[in-house]
């Protein structure tokens, strides 16, 4: 089966971080002729909980509907509901997530066939997602503005449909919680792959901290949460990472075949279909074996190939569009330029040029199987994390077991609530305990109106009255008050490690009003903006 282009997802971002919008790959959709259903209408995927923390976690299946082109969810009985109408400015997307598995655990849900796209986790908190006319706006991190930017998240991508299964771990964008992608066949013999080695995550890290240039790849969280190391391309649009960092390679690799050819055999299958590359000035042209020309590129830039796009464009076709994803893979890799005939094969020789792709070069080296799905055209070769399957009866996703992510754990009884923004204390205004009465900013000064008891997802006053969202809203603006205990979702409340005081019902933050900075502000639900005045902390 020859290998085919991967089809690629274009993210649509909000008005804030629209600039950074970007293209990102998408897994393969499986052989030129599909086979007969053989998969299961609902296929049982299992997410398991082997991380060894202590955050809740979230799920949510998200794709495109293969009959009807429509985007949408699935919940998880594997019901498939396309989105509502979105707006401009992007609104809020419904709250879609489901409960993942506590630690050790396992959740499974099922998967309809006929569906393309993602399997999302986030721990400690939910996800924000919103729609716009067009469609879906997915998270991306990477971008100052996100509303997703603190919270610890990766995803595994997907195609189940008459073929079989595809299920990919992917680091095209980002390497943030190690997971193993596995599927089941009718012979009962696991298949899996996108294991790291121990200790792998912070092998990742710590290598990417080491090299010079790249230390502005890791994102920390302000509590000292590592939680992602952006792929370059990411990491050079947000100014993190040099934008010409890889141009003194690909100019080498490029001028290599003013005098030698360059030969591309781009399908495994057909060893004797070969395309020969030379260049001139700094247009690389290729003809056949009948010395017809068949294809020509400039020079990519460094943005370029970290995205394989620009000036290496790939096509669906059967031409341009292999020639172009092994160029990609080879600039990536490091080996345009000496081995002459691509695409290589040779692990070995990856990643030896200097300047060299270091974020891809480190997710290989600690994965338990070499496999990963780094850049975009990572499957050129086979050397991509990835798990297929063309008669499936299950699938799983493992969450491995990592370090440096997560919440902070909830405080112990007598804690003061501190606003980083201004100093100043969650108070009981004058020490009344009535139902209803609304929660203000004070001066911190030690009395048991400012002292507070997490338990239980609670946070109570020191006469057990609960801190409480007014009437259960879930709109902006609800006032946060105390409350007589009742064990509602209303009273449910998360500090995070990124300093966010969640209730989990809404998705929604706690916030000094208007930015009050005065005494007596008042407090109130309002959708989480990453601002000082919705960061807390115990003290």
């Amino acid at each position: 089966m020859r290998t085919r282009r991967r089809p690629r997802l274009r993210r649509k971002l909000s008005a804030l971080v629209a600039a950074l919008a970007t293209t990102t790959s998408v897994v393969v959709l499986g052989g030129a002729t599909p086979a007969a259903a053989v998969g299961p209408a609902l296929l049982p995927l299992s997410i398991t909980n082997s991380t060894g923390r202590a955050d809740a976690v979230h799920l949510y299946v998200l794709g495109t509907n293969l009959s009807t082109g429509r985007l949408g969810y699935v919940n998880a009985a594997g019901t498939f509901t396309a989105w509502p109408a979105g707006g401009n400015p992007p609104t809020p997307a419904p709250d879609v997530s489901i409960p993942g598995p506590a630690g050790g655990a396992s959740k499974t849900i099922q998967v309809p066939r006929g569906i393309s796209g993602r399997v999302y986790f986030s721990m400690g908190q939910k996800l924000n997602f919103y729609l716009t006319p067009d469609g879906l706006v997915q998270p991306a991190p990477w971008a100052a503005g996100d509303s997703n930017r603190d919270i610890l998240f990766d995803w595994s991508e997907f195609t189940y449909n008459d073929a079989g299964l595809w299920l990919n771990s992917s680091q095209v964008d980002m390497f943030a919680i190690p997971h193993t992608v596995s599927v089941t066949p009718g012979s009962g013999a696991v298949k899996s792959t996108g294991t790291v080695v121990s200790g792998g995550r912070n092998g990742v890290i710590n290598g990417i901290k080491a090299q010079s240039g790249w230390g502005g790849s890791v994102y920390t969280r302000s509590d000292g949460t590592v939680l992602r190391v952006l792929a370059p391309g990411k990491a050079a649009d947000a100014g993190l990472l040099s934008s010409t960092y890889l141009d003194p390679y690909i100019t080498s690799a490029w001028n290599a075949y003013t005098t030698k050819t360059l030969t591309v055999v781009p399908f495994g299958d057909q060893p004797n279909l070969k395309y020969f590359g030379r260049t001139s000035g700094t247009t690389m042209t290729f003809t056949n074996a009948a010395g017809q020309r068949v294809a020509s590129f400039a020079k990519p830039s460094s943005a370029n190939v970290w995205g394989c796009d620009g000036a290496l464009a790939a096509p669906n076709d059967q031409v341009v569009g292999p020639i172009s994803r092994t160029l990609c893979a080879a600039l990536n890799r490091g080996t345009l330029g000496t081995v002459d005939t691509q695409p290589s094969t040779d692990a070995s020789a990856f990643y030896r040029s200097n300047p060299t792709n270091q974020y891809a070069r480190l997710v290989h080296a600690n994965m338990l199987d070499g496999k990963a799905y780094a850049f975009a055209f990572d499957d050129v070769g086979a050397f991509e994390s990835l798990v297929h399957d063309g008669s499936p009866r299950a699938a799983g996703i493992t969450l491995d077991s990592f370090t440096g992510g997560g919440t902070t754990p909830p405080p112990s009884s007598g804690t003061r609530l501190i606003s980083d923004w201004n100093g100043k204390c969650i108070t009981v205004p004058n020490q009344s305990y009535a139902d209803g009465t609304r929660l203000q900013t004070w001066g911190c000064d030690g009395s048991a109106a400012q002292s507070w008891t997490f338990t239980g997802g609670t946070i109570k006053t020191q006469n057990n009255m609960c801190v409480d969202v007014a009437w259960g809203s879930t709109a902006n603006g609800a006032a946060i008050q105390i409350a007589t205990c009742s064990g509602n979702p209303a009273q449910q409340f998360v500090l995070s490690g990124a300093g966010d005081l969640v209730n989990p019902q809404a998705n929604k933050c706690v916030d000094i009003s208007d930015w009050n900075g005065n005494n007596g502000a008042v407090l109130a639900l309002w959708e989480c903006a990453g601002t000082a005045n919705q960061k807390w902390h115990t003290g």
